[in-house]
């Protein structure tokens, strides 16, 4: 049944909040102060109409917008959105008791996304090739995706096409993700288990038809024409097949700005959560570097990147869970400096080690405000000071944030403690 409502305020995801008799209800793509009228499920809504519109709101570039769940905030005006994306970092600072300067918001989209997962399903006789619609597994189908880099833009559907094509003898849900590279397209195909021979052939085969620099199945390679190379720093890496990258590569050049900025004085410094070395072989530049990530490829992949780019300081690798055995104090204390680039989950556990630890510098990078601010708040308990707080878009159009915090031993708190 339809109802008309006021949006009072935004959530954390973007979703406005309509408070009700019977509680709030979160209602996508709306802004403050609209009038809208709404169908409910639950405590979410489907937008119907927007009765009353704010003098906020602009109309969507991407024709996309209403339907797809990929985007969130493209109906928000750009000094709205830059305003409300910064107070919803001020917001988890405060509700975790954290009083720290937040810098303006760094705009890091640059070219568009450098790698897009795009999903292929067969509800019924027809293949459909898309992202998922907000909180539901339908898939909007798309010709093109225009916060992607260009190169990206039309041919990732047309890519994915051809892919589903040829697997979709079995009908299973295909996940296929495709980064650019310096060297064209990697491509890895979630979903669809072991392969025959055949099916090995016929990939290979069209590999070579779509001039694909790399295509695997769940990071096992099938073929390499060649190697799909990421530029960091002045190294080229060639990551492992699926491995974790930033969004944009201007994301990773102006996160790793902040970092190596930071990290200037240091000899020594450790990477954590280093994945294939966007920050490690870009400190490698001035300082002996050891890098931690639990992923062995990436690992790998860093290491043999170091060696092959002369002029670089020590780079050394370990293969370590650092969710289970975190580096421990004595093996930090070796450190000037440590930079934390964990995932969503954050890194409790080290920075647990971190706070009874001698290191003066912490720079931590994360991707969830929430469990920064919780990482951020063991530090400064065990005598921190967060001197910087910067947030980088690099997820723009959407709800995600990227945080930058540098944290310095305070010596006077931590002598204090002592005694």
């Amino acid at each position: 049944m339809a109802e008309q409502v006021i949006i009072k305020r935004l959530g954390a995801k973007a979703d406005g909040v309509a408070e009700t008799s019977s509680g709030s209800v979160f209602v996508p793509k709306v802004l403050p102060g609209e009038t809208v009228t709404i169908e409910r499920d639950g405590s979410h809504a489907r937008l119907v109409s927007i009765d009353v519109p704010s003098p906020e709101r602009e109309a969507p570039f991407c024709p996309y917008f209403d339907e797809c769940g990929g985007c969130a905030t493209q109906h928000m005006k750009h000094g709205f959105y830059q305003a409300w994306k910064q107070e919803t970092l001020v917001h988890t600072l405060r509700q975790a008791r954290i009083e720290a300067p937040v810098e303006a918001l760094i705009d890091a989209h640059g070219d568009g996304r450098r790698r897009v997962t795009l999903h292929v399903r067969f509800p019924d006789r027809a293949m459909h090739v898309g992202f998922m619609a907000p909180r539901s597994h339908q898939i909007v189908e798309i010709a093109f995706c225009p916060i992607t880099e260009p190169a990206l833009k039309e041919q990732a559907p047309a890519i994915a096409r051809a892919i589903g094509e040829h697997l979709k003898g079995p009908r299973k849900p295909l996940d296929i993700q495709i980064t650019a590279t310096q060297t064209g397209f990697d491509v890895d195909v979630r979903g669809y288990g072991p392969l025959k021979d055949q099916d090995r052939l016929r990939l290979i085969d069209l590999a070579d038809s779509l001039d694909l620099a790399r295509l695997s199945i769940h990071g096992d390679v099938i073929v390499e024409r060649r190697p799909p190379a990421i530029a960091m720093g002045r190294t080229a890496v060639v990551p492992p097949a699926g491995s974790f990258l930033q969004a944009t590569k201007l994301g990773e050049e102006t996160l790793a700005g902040f970092v190596t900025e930071a990290c200037a004085r240091a000899k020594r410094v450790a990477d954590l959560f280093a994945g294939a070395g966007p920050f490690a072989l870009r400190l490698a530049e001035k300082a002996d570097v050891h890098a931690v990530e639990f992923d062995k490829g990436s690992m790998t992949a860093l290491d043999k990147a170091a060696r092959a780019t002369p002029g670089l300081r020590r780079v050394t690798t370990e293969a370590r869970d650092l969710f289970r055995r975190p580096l421990l104090t004595p093996e930090l204390n070796a450190f000037d400096a440590v930079v934390l680039d964990p995932p969503r989950a954050g890194a409790e556990a080290q920075v647990k080690q971190l706070a009874v630890s001698k290191v003066p510098l912490v720079v931590s990078v994360s991707c969830d405000a929430a469990t920064f601010a919780r990482d951020a708040g063991i530090l400064m308990a065990g005598g921190y000071r967060l001197e910087r707080v910067i947030p980088v878009d690099q997820f723009k159009h959407s709800p995600h944030l990227e945080v930058v915090g540098i944290l310095r031993r305070d010596v006077a708190k931590k002598l204090s403690r002592r005694t």
